[in-house]
């Protein structure tokens, strides 16, 4: 790592947070966090002064945070969608999400926190239109990112020394979102989706705000082509 700041993107391998990793680039060193260590590989292999970190958010004890030595902004964007009824979300569904969207995060968050309050850092949490508004079939997912706002809101009081930034984008084009449409029986058409290179943009434009400005919530929607 070299002088600049250090940046961790969690689900770094695909979607939102290789978009992410890529909008950092520029202006930090990067740890690429996720499961899939080839891409993660792939990707640092690309990003000067970028590195992959390959973990299990299921199983933080993966996490080596105790060698971190210098962090200045996390980035959790690392996230699973099982959608549904209610009335058919089994304790297993409920337990999976609210342990991969809420618990790993915070848990990530409070092992980080060391290194983050040395630096006055930044955390920024990639939460969903879903965290604003619940829709029929997607009640688990939205309670998760409801809770995960929350967590931001409730993180952003307790640590003053800390940025905290929601980023609340509406549906991208990433492989996640293509099993979404599966799942709903639609057509595909990545036009009507974001860019992830736009999500990306925005949390660049949060991390970069001058000192003296905390960007608290981004909302991005996707614009009528």
């Amino acid at each position: 790592m070299s002088d600049r700041p250090v940046a961790l993107v969690t689900g770094a391998s695909s979607g939102i947070g290789s978009a992410i990793a890529r909008a950092l680039a520029p202006t930090h060193d990067l740890l690429l966090g996720g499961r899939d260590e080839t891409s993660l590989s792939l990707l640092a292999s690309e990003l000067p002064g970028a590195e992959a970190w390959p973990f299990d958010l299921t199983n933080l004890a993966s996490a080596d945070t105790a060698h971190i030595a210098r962090l200045d902004v996390v980035v959790h964007s690392a996230g699973v969608a099982m959608l549904g009824p209610l009335g058919e979300a089994s304790v297993d569904v409920w337990r999976q999400t609210l342990e991969v969207n809420v618990v790993a995060v915070a848990e990530l968050t409070r092992l980080l926190l060391p290194q983050l309050r040395a630096a006055a850092g930044q955390v920024v949490l990639i939460n969903s239109g879903a965290g604003l508004r619940a829709n029929p079939g997607w009640g688990v997912y939205a309670a998760s990112k409801f809770a995960l706002r929350a967590y931001a809101d409730a993180l952003r009081a307790d640590e003053p020394s800390l940025r905290v930034t929601s980023v609340f984008p509406g549906r991208t084009d990433t492989p996640m979102q293509r099993e979404v449409r599966r799942h709903e029986g639609g057509e595909y058409d990545a036009t009507q989706y974001l860019d992830p290179a736009s999500v990306g943009r925005a949390v660049a434009s949060a991390v970069l705000a001058t000192p003296d400005a905390h960007i608290t919530e981004v909302v991005v929607r996707p614009r009528p082509r």
